[in-house]
């Protein structure tokens, strides 16, 4: 399913991601039917955002992040198009190699990720794919399966940046 809508970039009176785009009612009825809120989000026909519809009164909004703000030179206010398809993928993110090879090679690192809730696995599939080297991504990848099995699964994002500091020096 893709549907495409118009929206504006607005902001909430909130500490923290206050930039978003609302997404009306009948949209978000049409995506949240069967219980999955993420979704694929083409921003006028340029940059591609893996997001999730978050609540927002009858309807949702999708968050925005200075990085995408600057790259399409957005300000409160202005109008983008915005082309929704529903993101049934494994992780609703696409899965960096390095860290696909690493839980392919670990089981029990495997394990424990698999086992961690889906937000926190898009989390850690962030981490990795957020560096653009390949050798960092895969010291990354390595703390974490490393972490994973130090912790025995039970994420500690502090403990886990000393692991990836410990990683990076080696």
């Amino acid at each position: 399913m893709q549907v495409t809508t118009y929206s504006s970039l607005e902001v909430f009176d909130w500490s923290i991601w206050y930039y978003h785009f609302p997404v009306d009612e009948i949209t978000t009825n049409k995506f949240k039917a069967d219980g999955n809120n993420r979704v694929i989000c083409v921003v006028n026909d340029s940059i591609t955002l893996h997001s999730a519809l978050m609540p927002l009164g009858t309807g949702s909004y999708i968050m925005v992040n200075k990085k995408t703000r600057e790259s399409l030179a957005l300000v409160e206010g202005d109008k983008v198009k915005l082309e929704l398809t529903k993101d049934n993928s494994e992780y609703g993110v696409p899965m960096p190699e390095s860290l696909a090879v690493m839980l392919d090679q670990d089981e029990v690192g495997s394990k424990y990720f698999h086992e961690l809730t889906p937000g926190k696995q898009r989390s850690l599939i962030y981490v990795v794919s957020k560096v653009k080297s390949i050798e960092k991504q895969i010291s990354k990848a390595l703390a974490i399966v490393d972490h994973l099995k130090d912790v025995q699964g039970k994420l500690d994002y502090k403990l886990l940046q000393q692991k990836i500091k410990e990683y990076n020096n080696r």
